[in-house]
């Protein structure tokens, strides 16, 4: 089959900062690169380089060419990756010396999709392919109601957390990915907690404690601890890990072995610097997880 993504691409701006500024505060930086990020191009490399056959829907602005080309690069199909006249999403990362980070962004070409764009894309997939979305471009809601129609599995990340855009996009969801803080925002924001909303699985990453999956329709639920790793930087490993394991499951791993891999491949990505370039081949990962099996 295949995995779709409505998703954002942006420039990422990385500053390495002794700590993280507090409000007013003037740091000088200690480096500073650039690079390909956005929640939906970290996803689209994650799950291209796990294997599996990927498609980007998305918008870049004038002289955003080089991103679509990184995509290309790394094995996804760009063919509904459009160019248009708004700038390039970007985000400003501040990375301090634990890996931490805090990061401002700027959503530019990611909210100028349009809706044949996207219709035409969701019109080449195929029952039983996946669509992945995240809240940081336009359409989403719609996007997630045409590929349900369709017979996909939808794929939400809530985040960045946004109630308005979380509640349109719910009643067409299959699996709902929030980390723990988007956790407890959902739930303030809603009135409930996310294990009570009409979603039929309900993935909890928390960092260095694993992630939880669980099925709310049986009851059932499976877990993974995280492998422990010296970060660097921890920006993208949501991402990569989502990206492995949604292609995990398209390549025909049950949830537990789909899990495991997102793990592993989230561990090696926060041992190095960047975001979508941070995130590893399909060969380093089953290479890393041979190793602890020795």
């Amino acid at each position: 089959m295949a995995i779709w993504n409505l998703g954002s691409i942006n420039e990422d701006r990385f500053y390495r900062v002794p700590r993280l500024p507090k409000p007013g505060e003037t740091l000088d930086t200690v480096d500073f690169q650039i690079g390909l990020g956005g929640k939906g191009a970290n996803q689209s490399v994650a799950a291209a380089r796990a294997g599996a056959s990927v498609w980007h829907i998305g918008c870049v602005g004038p002289g955003g060419g080089w991103a679509k080309d990184r995509l290309t690069q790394a094995g996804i199909n760009t063919a509904h990756v459009m160019q248009g006249s708004v700038p390039t999403g970007h985000a400003n990362v501040h990375v301090d010396a634990q890996g931490e980070n805090m990061i401002v962004v700027f959503p530019g070409a990611n909210r100028a999709l349009t809706w044949p764009q996207i219709e035409a894309a969701l019109n080449d997939s195929q029952s039983g392919d996946y669509l992945l979305l995240q809240n940081e471009t336009n359409l989403t809601a719609e996007a997630a109601r045409m590929a349900r129609e369709k017979g996909l599995f939808v794929v939400y990340s809530a985040a960045p957390f946004r109630p308005d855009a979380t509640a349109a996009v719910l009643p067409f969801v299959d699996l709902l990915v929030l980390n723990e803080i988007e956790a407890v925002q959902l739930a303030s924001a809603l009135g409930a907690p996310a294990e009570a909303l009409p979603v039929a699985n309900l993935l909890t990453t928390k960092g260095a404690a694993g992630a939880r999956w669980q099925d709310l329709q049986s009851g059932q639920v499976t877990e993974v601890p995280a492998f422990p790793v010296a970060a660097v930087d921890t920006t993208g490993a949501g991402d990569c890990f989502i990206g492995y394991t949604i292609a995990g499951l398209d390549l025909g791993l049950t949830t537990q072995d789909a899990m495991r891999l997102g793990a592993a491949a989230s561990a090696l990505k926060v041992t190095r610097r960047g975001t979508a370039d941070g995130i590893p081949d399909r060969a380093e990962v089953d290479a890393f997880l041979a190793e602890l099996e020795t």
